[in-house]
């Protein structure tokens, strides 16, 4: 179920292998070495992943899933987890998530922390649970990844391309009831991206901005509900800890069931988490009442790279707190 490469991990080399009776005794010795370097803010540690699974084949990298009280005191402990041989690789592209991988050339641990509430925790909890108790489930998704393995021995990004669709149908049956909010990663989440684009911002067929996607003051994020991507936005990170809010969208089916809302409170605080102070936003005449029932503000924009507006636009913004 493991979805969580970014770019700069593609290359490494896949591999599948069966089963092995010894995963869970190295996943309670080291769950034990990981509380002791989290300290008091770790509550619980849960083993995940397929290697969690008895029976089912997996890469041999021991996923684990630290549940702490506080996300962002989890940095504190950096020094203690290098120690234990992890690198951390921060977010690693899901919000409010700290990662950590154990041994750069042969990979043997996968750490996974997220603060007690996330619905992350709920949803790698219920897929592990759904497997153990779906055998012919496990058998698919088992021989789904034997084949993507051998497909795809040295590019993860569609190695989890090509279970993205799996995983995906298991968040649907298992009753998983959460949001996610991640960067976009997989073919899916990325034609969702173009589309909700297209369909609200981008009348013609050219979007001029598709190059932000690749830019690191760009984010892209997409808002699941359950298994299904209902919204997106697009994040421009300035200097002097403020940032432009340049799209937000939940797509038309779900409309006027707080799903707005709650991705803009999500965005909040994602960025105040990051270190920034102040949200910018121009927004259209109709987007207005939304945005001021959220405690915006008129506010100038003052956007540093000069782009083209639309002189209805209205400039607001909100100091984060």
């Amino acid at each position: 179920m493991i979805l969580s490469s970014t770019p700069h991990d593609m290359k490494r080399n896949i591999e599948v292998v069966a089963y092995n009776l010894s995963w869970p005794e190295m996943f309670a010795s080291e769950a034990t070495l990981i509380k002791q370097a989290l300290g008091n803010n770790c509550i619980i540690i849960h083993h995940i992943g397929s290697t969690s699974v008895p029976g089912l084949n997996a890469k041999p990298i021991i996923d684990i899933l630290p549940v702490v009280k506080d996300i962002q005191e989890v940095d504190k402990a950096t020094k203690e987890m290098e120690g234990l041989g992890y690198e951390a690789k921060g977010e690693y592209g899901i919000a409010f998530r700290r990662y950590f991988q154990k041994s750069r050339n042969i990979r043997t641990h996968n750490v996974h922390v997220y603060e007690e509430g996330d619905p992350e925790i709920n949803r790698y909890l219920k897929f592990r649970d759904w497997m153990r108790s779906h055998e012919d489930d496990a058998q698919a998704y088992a021989n789904l990844k034997v084949e993507l393995a051998a497909k795809f021995p040295h590019n993860i990004l569609q190695y989890c391309n090509g279970k993205d669709t799996f995983v995906a149908s298991i968040d649907a049956k298992d009753g998983f009831d959460g949001w996610r909010m991640v960067k976009g990663l997989t073919d899916r989440e990325w034609a969702t991206v173009r589309t909700l684009r297209q369909k609200y911002f981008f009348k013609s067929n050219i979007d001029p901005y598709v190059w932000t996607f690749e830019h690191k003051d760009h984010v892209h994020f997409v808002f699941y509900k359950n298994s299904d991507i209902i919204g997106y936005t697009h994040l421009q990170l300035w200097a002097e800890c403020r940032a432009a809010l340049r799209i937000i969208v939940i797509d038309e089916n779900y409309h006027n069931r707080g799903f707005g809302s709650q991705f803009l409170k999500l965005c909040e605080r994602w960025l105040c988490h990051q270190g920034f102070k102040m949200l910018l936003i121009q927004s259209s005449p109709e987007a207005y009442k939304f945005y001021c029932q959220h405690a915006y503000v008129k506010m100038p924009f003052n956007d540093p790279d000069g782009y083209e507006t639309d002189p209805r636009d209205i400039e607001i913004g909100k100091l984060l707190v």
